[in-house]
C-alpha cells in the first residue's frame, strides 16, 4: 500500500527513511509540539517549499531544463490569490477564481515559453527566463493599482481559514497531496521520457519522441506546481508582495535547496526544503547562544557573531557540495 502511495519509488536507504518519516510527523505535529507563532510560520514554509522545490525539480533534475523564472509562477499564485480576494471580498468563490484564474494565466505563460523558448540552446532558454521573470517583477512594482506595488496586498480570507490551525493543515494537506501527484509523474512512463532527454536528447528524438512537446509540457506541470505553491503561501501569510514570491533571492534559495537535497530526486526537496527553511529561520539563534558561551575565547564570539549567520550559512552550503556531490538523498542512496 505505502510503494504504491509512493508509486514504487521508495526511500531506498534506512537513514533516507527515517528523516523523511521524522520531517512528515515534525509537519504533522508542528502546531502542537512547536508551540509559538514563529515554529509554526517555519512549518507552513518548509510544507511550502517542498512543493516549490519539487516541482523546480521536474525541470532542472529530470528534465535538464534551467529556468530563472520559477519565483514568476510562484508571484502569479500569490497575486491572483492576493487581488482577487482584496477586489471581490473575502468569499470562497472570489478564493476559486484567484486560484483558476492564476492556474490559467501560469499555464498559458509557460505554454508560450515552452513553445517559444525551448528550441534554443539551454543557456538562451535560462536568460530568456530571467528576462521573462525580471519584467514580471517590474509589473508588479509599477501596477500599484492592483498589485499594491512595493507594498504588496494584505487580504481577508474566507472564516473558516481565518483559524491558523485550519489554515496550516489545509497548506500541509494540499501540498502533501501535490507532492505525490508530482511523485506519480516523474515515476510515470512519461518521466522516464524526460529522463532520457536529460541523459542524451539526441538519442531520444531518434527514438520518435517530440523534444519540445515533452518539454514544454513538463514546464508547465512545474508552472502549475509553483502557482499552487504560490498561492498556499499567500493564504498562510494572508499577503502576498514582491519580496515574498517574486524576489530573485527566492530563486537563488531554491537552486540551493535543489542542491543540497539532491538533483533529480524528488525526496532531495523534502530535505533541501527542511534543512534550508529551518537553519534560514534558527541559524542566527544558536549563533548567539554560541557566541554568548565562548565569551573570553579569542576570536571565536566574534566569528560565531549572529550578524554572520550568511557566512555560516554559505560554509554549510559549501560543505554540503563538497561532502554530498550528488545531494544528501543520492549519497544516502548510493550507501
Amino acid at each position: 500500500m505505502l510503494a504504491r502511495l509512493l508509486s514504487n519509488d521508495t526511500p531506498r536507504s534506512p537513514v533516507l527513511a527515517v528523516l523523511l518519516v521524522a520531517i512528515l510527523v515534525a509537519l504533522a505535529l508542528a502546531p502542537f509540539v512547536f508551540p509559538g507563532t514563529k515554529s509554526l510560520n517555519v512549518a507552513a514554509k518548509v510544507a511550502v517549499f517542498v512543493l516549490l522545490v519539487a516541482s523546480y525539480d521536474l525541470l532542472l533534475g529530470y528534465t535538464g531544463i534551467v529556468s530563472f523564472a520559477h519565483t514568476m509562477f510562484f508571484g502569479i499564485g500569490g497575486y491572483g490569490v492576493g487581488i482577487a480576494m482584496a477586489k471581490l471580498g473575502s468569499g470562497w468563490g472570489a478564493l476559486a477564481l484567484g486560484i483558476v484564474a492564476a492556474l490559467l494565466a501560469s499555464l498559458a505563460i509557460a505554454l508560450a515559453i515552452g513553445l517559444l523558448s525551448l528550441r534554443v540552446r539551454a543557456i538562451f532558454f535560462a536568460m530568456i527566463t530571467l528576462a521573462v521573470a525580471a519584467f514580471f517583477q517590474i509589473l508588479a512594482s509599477q501596477l500599484s493599482a492592483f498589485t499594491g506595488g512595493e507594498d504588496g496586498l494584505t487580504f481577508r480570507l474566507p472564516e473558516l481559514l481565518r483559524d491558523r490551525l485550519t489554515a496550516y493543515y489545509a497548506v500541509l494537506g494540499v501540498a502533501l497531496a501535490l507532492f505525490l501527484v508530482l511523485l506519480r509523474v516523474v515515476n510515470s512512463p512519461f518521466g522516464r521520457v524526460l529522463l532520457s532527454i536529460r541523459e542524451n536528447e539526441f538519442r531520444s528524438e531518434a527514438l520518435g519522441y517530440r523534444i519540445v512537446t515533452y518539454r514544454t509540457v513538463a514546464n508547465c506541470l512545474a508552472a502549475l506546481g509553483a502557482t499552487v505553491a504560490g498561492v498556499l503561501y499567500a493564504v498562510w501569510l494572508r499577503y502576498t508582495g514582491p519580496d515574498t514570491t517574486l524576489s530573485f533571492n527566492i530563486m537563488i534559495d531554491i537552486l540551493l535547496m535543489v542542491v543540497i537535497g539532491g538533483m533529480g530526486t524528488m525526496y532531495g526537496a523534502v530535505i533541501g526544503a527542511a534543512l534550508f527553511v529551518v537553519a534560514q529561520n534558527y541559524l542566527q539563534d544558536l549563533m548567539r547562544l554560541a557566541s554568548g558561551a565562548t565569551q573570553g575565547i579569542p576570536l571565536l564570539p566574534g566569528l560565531l557573531h549572529p550578524d554572520r549567520w550568511l557566512l555560516w550559512l554559505g560554509v554549510l552550503f559549501i560543505l554540503c557540495v563538497y561532502y554530498f556531490p550528488a545531494g544528501i538523498v543520492g549519497k544516502l542512496r548510493s550507501r
